[in-house]
């Protein structure tokens, strides 16, 4: 998947169609209303560029996603492993956890993970 760049406010906008989808573009305005106190152009202004980017569509007056939360995501954290730390996870994690102490269940998840990840190498 390719890396999809989005403003904050844009993120922010995508998480409320990923929680409410398939949702009409009429009740869409009225979340983004209640939610970010938007009024219904900036509402559609802002679902017409992440259309345009592929990751929003918007079908007969309903809006989805063309691109998972999860897929979205994880494309994110490749890209800011790959920008920050030279596509190097395990100096991500050192940094990560330089500053950050992990509790036994997380590293019981991060073990799961190393272990699963062995038996399918």
């Amino acid at each position: 998947m390719k890396s999809i760049e989005l403003a904050a406010v844009q993120e922010r906008f995508a998480d409320i169609v990923w929680a409410n989808e398939p949702i009409s573009s009429g009740d869409l305005v009225k979340v983004c209303e209640k939610e970010l106190s938007w009024k219904k152009p900036t509402t559609y202004t802002v679902l017409r560029k992440l259309c345009e980017k592929g990751l929003l569509q918007n079908v007969d007056g309903i809006v989805s996603s063309r691109i998972s939360k999860e897929e979205f995501y994880s494309a994110k954290s490749e890209q800011i492993i790959e920008d920050s730390y030279e596509g190097s996870l395990p100096a991500f994690i050192a940094a990560f956890t330089s500053h950050k102490k992990l509790s036994k269940k997380e590293v019981d998840e991060i073990q799961k993970m190393i272990d699963a990840f062995k038996k399918e190498g």
